[in-house]
């Protein structure tokens, strides 16, 4: 399955707020129906599992995949498979140029990554999954900057994960640095990962 580019309040409609999808969020009365809608209809423990993969996959913009490859990986590692899911999306290139206040949202951070825009320790990565690790320095290419600062400036008022650090250059030239490997507890975002890992349970 390819990754969704449709319109993206016909999703938070249903799966509700997916921070790293748009910074958009439903007014108090489409907040109200889609309670309404989702209480009112009887739910299996399969459509709670299938809703809780949804939110991630779109959340991370994941194709579907790439999200089992994930999944597959989480397991053959030590410790908590949920966790380490998490961890591994979280790590990826797109989704650290978002958290440390390069773009308003993961789409827009993929953007600015397969345009060649930003610098892992100095080298062009435009691999949007490409997996960060501690110590990384993740900057905007010199040229870019100028072209980035209306989503700095927004992402600025977002708070940044206890993993990342960000900053401006003394040539203001915005960078983060990746400090160690995500926790649960700095991940501001709410899903219950063990759901996904069941949902594919006989996949992976």
């Amino acid at each position: 399955m390819s990754r969704y580019r449709g319109p993206r309040f016909k999703i938070i409609r249903r799966l509700k707020d997916l921070p790293g999808l748009t910074n958009k969020k439903l007014n108090v009365r489409e907040a109200r129906i889609a309670t309404d809608q989702s209480s009112s209809r009887k739910v299996s423990q399969f459509c709670v599992r299938l809703e809780a993969k949804q939110r991630l996959r779109f959340n991370y913009g994941s194709t579907e995949r790439q999200l089992l490859k994930y999944v597959r990986v989480a397991r053959k590692a030590k410790g908590s498979t949920g966790q380490i899911l998490l961890q591994l999306l979280e790590m990826r290139l797109d989704n650290i140029v978002f958290q440390s206040g390069m773009s308003a949202t993961i789409p827009a951070a993929r953007q600015l990554v397969n345009h060649r825009h930003i610098l892992v320790n100095n080298h062009i990565v435009d691999i949007p999954s490409y997996r960060c690790k501690p110590k990384d320095l993740i900057t905007v290419r010199n040229r870019s900057s100028s072209g980035s600062k209306e989503n700095i400036g927004f992402s600025r008022r977002k708070k940044i994960p206890d993993h990342l650090t960000f900053s401006f250059s003394e040539d203001n030239i915005p960078k983060g640095l990746v400090n160690g490997i995500a926790n649960r507890e700095s991940i501001d975002f709410n899903i219950n990962e063990l759901l996904v890992v069941e949902y594919y349970s006989r996949q992976a």
